[in-house]
């Protein structure tokens, strides 16, 4: 069990749609009380068609962030491969900016090997990834200390996946939030690493670290009870375009609400 408020997300995947259905999407996720909107970091889509419709995710959270004005905003996750990481870290100083201070960094080491061959970047091993991703987190923190103006506020980072040796040590050194995709009875096993890292690191990763999780495709009396005892406090519904159906985000707002 944790003491941190339960929140709902929806991850609008901007695959397959026109960017007004996204736009639109966006307002209906904003007016149906989430508390976090995300998109995801890719060029191509990741389910139906390959070479269907798609956007760009930063530029595309700059908009969010004038079009929004009370949910946080981020991406789940940002590839860290694909921009310099002191340029991802003036990015979202100014996104943070914009928002008025409600982005979240989400971040991974990347594997989508489509991405990197058709825009360019060496696809490498995933050691070499998650190494370069290590190497990156002290420079996007340095960078962000260093902006002027500073950012509004702590910007919170989000690191996803689940690697017990370097992964969840990564995400006890650096992360505010830790994204796993992984079952209750899993989330408990890898909590009780993370938190093993944690005081490797002297951090106390069990009250600085939020838990959360990924339940597209359960609804809150299938899934809740457990993940709630296993400490997610964070719950994410992802959709796709074109339509975007909110219908599963709905019923996890209205499981939030009668928890207050």
């Amino acid at each position: 069990m944790s003491d941190l408020p339960y929140r709902i997300a929806v991850q609008l995947q901007p695959q397959h749609a026109d960017y007004g259905q996204i736009r639109d999407a966006v307002m209906r996720a904003e007016e149906i009380g989430v508390d976090v909107i995300f998109n995801w970091d890719h060029f191509f889509p990741l389910s139906g068609d390959p070479d269907g419709k798609h956007f760009e995710c930063w530029t595309m959270l700059g908009a969010w962030a004038e079009q929004t004005s009370r949910v946080e905003i981020g991406a789940l996750v940002t590839c860290n491969s694909y921009r310099n990481p002191e340029l991802l870290a003036d990015m979202a100083r100014t996104v943070d900016h914009i928002s008025g201070g409600r982005l979240i960094l989400g971040i991974g080491a990347g594997w989508f090997e489509k991405d990197y061959d058709q825009f360019g970047y060496e696809f490498g091993t995933p050691g070499t990834r998650l190494a370069d991703l290590a190497d990156a987190l002290p420079r996007i923190e340095r960078r962000l200390e260093a902006g002027n103006p500073a950012p509004t506020r702590h910007i919170p980072v989000l690191i996803g996946g689940g690697g017990e040796k370097k992964t969840l040590r990564m995400v006890a050194q650096h992360a505010d939030i830790w994204h796993s995709f992984a079952d209750a009875e899993t989330l408990v096993r890898k909590s009780a690493i993370l938190d093993d890292h944690g005081a490797a690191v002297g951090r106390d990763t069990a009250k600085l670290v939020e838990r959360s999780v990924e339940v597209s495709r359960h609804s809150p009396a299938e899934v809740a009870d457990a993940f709630v005892a296993a400490g997610a406090t964070l719950f994410t519904v992802g959709v796709s375009g074109p339509d975007y159906d909110l219908t599963r985000a709905e019923q996890w707002v209205e499981w939030r609400d009668t928890q207050r």
